[in-house]
């Protein structure tokens, strides 16, 4: 008889545990979708801010070097150093030597 008592204690203890734990996690799971929210809302918030003050800085367009056909002179030779005068297009390269891109 005790035996059987402690045993269904023992079950209702059991059952009474994995109820409380079925309720924390549905909790958690709540919470932890609640920080999720708010931690994107935050993020939202500050690429907002970003480009707000991104937005009051003038634009420093990068002027790109025009591409240059092949055979055509692609830099210009100025004491010591080479300074370039346009950039060689895919499968050329601009020699040192000549000063013309050619075919690599």
């Amino acid at each position: 008889m005790k035996r059987s008592e402690m045993l269904t204690g023992l079950v209702m203890a059991g059952l009474l545990t994995l109820a409380c734990f079925g309720e924390t996690s549905q909790n958690d799971l709540a919470s932890s979708e609640e920080i999720h929210l708010s931690q994107r809302e935050t993020e939202n918030e500050l690429v907002e801010a970003m480009a707000s003050i991104l937005e009051r800085f003038p634009s420093a367009n990068k002027r790109g070097i025009p591409q240059c056909a092949m055979g055509s002179r692609c830099a210009m030779r100025m004491g010591p150093r080479f300074g370039q005068l346009c950039e060689c297009r895919k499968g050329t390269n601009c020699n040192s030597f000549l000063l013309k891109c050619i075919q690599s």
